[in-house]
Order: structure tokens, then sequence, then C-alpha cells
């Protein structure tokens, strides 16, 4: 499965203003500890907002379309980079490497990915990677395009990590404090309610149900029971059988971002990889006829080929009991190889 198409915006020139109030806050607090003798507060352990105001969120959502239309434009996989991470960026570099493949000219007249209609979600935080959420309207689709994205240091860019398309209307709603700031998870002291499964352990979790359809974590449907139904019909048929392998995918690579919804539970995003290898039955020999595949293929179709995809999921993961469900789920073909 594709990814739907995205893209680009133009950039703001910054003037002199006010510093905001959370960083006016932070420049004092060497002068507070000096005077008082307490201890410098540290950005790396603080809880301070991600972003000090959302108008630099919609600079990087700006930032973000501008660079995914040039990159579209160009059919350019190295332009992916610059604007996107984590499983966003795997999938955006194989779907322009196999674009390019077949139209090696580029696509000049790619129409342009607009995401309007923004709604941030910016979590108080400690430490890094630092994240936040646009909830934003596209020009490609009726859903509601959410958008995470991730930030590795101060001086590094923000990139988008993760894409869920959710219909209008069925986007969690997330936990704000007093000052509108999202609830990030885990958040350091807190003693509140846990999910049923650590965010940082879902992918491992998911690689080890689809393998093994047990443990009884991830609620029926798509991206579960019925995913594994449709492995089952193709273990073995007269004409080839197919061996599948789930790996977890780790941070720092790939960050897992969790929030507190409204609602109780947490929203968390994830990435997995997936392999499927599909060897023919003696005297047969296997074939990659789709263009935009047969651009990814790598090594000789003798016997097998293995297709690589990797997935992106926003699920809900409830407190106390009950099952993780999934909210979106997006996986796209990243390589095949030929042996």
């Amino acid at each position: 499965m594709r990814r739907p198409p995205i893209r680009r915006s133009p950039r703001r020139t910054a003037g002199p203003r006010k510093a905001p109030r959370a960083l006016r806050a932070l420049f004092a607090l060497p002068l507070l500890a000096a005077a008082t003798g307490c201890v410098t507060v540290h950005g790396e352990r603080a809880v301070i907002p991600a972003l000090p105001e959302k108008a630099e969120a919609a600079r990087v959502l700006r930032h973000f379309t501008d660079g995914y239309n040039e990159a579209y434009r160009k059919l350019d996989p190295a332009l992916v980079d610059r604007v996107e991470t984590g499983a966003l960026a795997e999938i955006g570099r194989a779907d322009l490497a196999a674009q390019r493949a077949v139209t090696p000219g580029g696509n000049p007249g790619y129409p342009p990915l607009v995401l309007d209609d923004a709604r941030f979600t910016i979590p108080k935080m400690a430490g890094w990677p630092k994240f936040f959420v646009a909830d934003t309207r596209s020009n490609r689709d009726r859903n509601r395009w959410v958008v995470v994205f991730t930030r590795d240091g101060a001086h590094a860019p923000w990139k988008a990590a993760y894409l869920s398309l959710l219909p209008d209307g069925k986007v969690p709603r997330f936990a704000l404090d007093a000052d509108g700031y999202a609830r990030a998870v885990p958040v350091p002291g807190d003693e509140g309610p846990r999910p049923v499964a650590e965010p940082g352990a879902l992918s491992a979790a998911y690689a080890t149900y689809l393998r093994t359809g047990g443990g009884g974590l991830f609620a029926p449907g798509g991206a579960t029971t019925e995913l594994r139904d449709e492995r089952a019909k193709l273990a073995r048929t007269p004409t080839f059988w197919t061996e599948y392998a789930d790996t977890a995918a780790k941070a720092p690579a790939f960050p897992v971002p969790a929030l507190r919804a409204a609602d109780g539970g947490t929203v968390a995003f994830f990435t997995a990889h997936h392999h499927e290898k599909r060897t023919m039955a003696q005297g047969m020999r296997p074939s990659v006829t789709e263009p935009r595949t047969k651009a990814l293929l790598q090594g000789n179709l003798n016997r097998a080929v293995t297709y690589t995809r990797v997935s992106e999921s926003a699920v809900l993961v409830p407190d106390t009991r009950g099952q993780v469900v999934f909210l979106s789920r997006i996986e796209s073909l990243t390589a095949v190889k030929g042996e």
C-alpha cells in the first residue's frame, strides 16, 4: 500500500519580537538560583512545552509541505530527509525512487499538497526528542491528516515522523492542562493511571502478535486478526509458499510519541517492519511486473522474492485493562529482493 501524496509552503521572515513568557521564565532561573542558592533547572530534565508558541508550529507545518512538494516535483529521494524522518522518510524515499525510475525527468506538474485548518497539540515534556501533533485538513481527501513532528535536539530541525489518516470527527481529543498544553507519556513523577502497555514496548509487542497471534493485547480488526487471516491464505499455495518475519523498530531512529487522551488512555504512534518471502514451487520462477515494484527490485528472480514493508500506526492504549485499538495504520513497500 502506497502512502497518500503530501507537500510544502513559503517561509515567513521572523522579525524582532518579545520573548515568550515560558522562555522569559527559563532565562530568569539561573539568576534566581544564584540569589537563593537553588540548583539551576536544566532544559534536558525540566518539563517544558515542546514549542514555546503555536506560531512556530505553523511555520514547521509550512516548511514540511514546501519540502514535500519540492521532493515530489523533482522526484528526488534525497530531498525527503530534509523534512521527514523515521517511518515516514522510509516510505517517502522508496516511493520517490520508484517513481523516478518510471519518470526520470521528474514531475513538474505535480499538484501541490495543501494542509490547512491546522489544530496543534503541543505537550509539556522533558528531554529529547520532543514532538508535537498537527491535525490538518488536506486537499487530497476527506480525511484529517494528523502529522507528528519530532526534533532530536535544541539545534536540530523539526521533521515529520508519522502520518495518520482519520475521518473528520474521529481524531482523538488530547488531555490539556490549564495553559492548553498536552500531557506526554511517560511524564516524570506522574502517578496517574498507567497504560496497559508502555508506548515504547508497542512495536515489539505488535511484531510478536503478528507472529503468534497470542497475548490478547491487541483488539480484533484490520491491522490484527484480519491481517493474520490474509497471511494464512498465502502461507502455502499450489505455486508458492510464504514466510513472514516482523521486527520491532527501536528508538532513537523510530521514537514512539505518546499523549494522554481526554477520555482516558494514551494515544501512541509507532513503527514496525515486515518481511514477506515467497518461495516458488519446483520448476517455477517468481515474477515482478508492476513498474514501481520492479524499480525497487535488487538481485535475481530465480526461486524466491522478498518484499520488505514498513508500517506506521496510531493506536489508543487503555488504562489498567482493555485492548489496544488501531486508529490508523499505513503500510508501504520499501524494498524488493530476488533470490
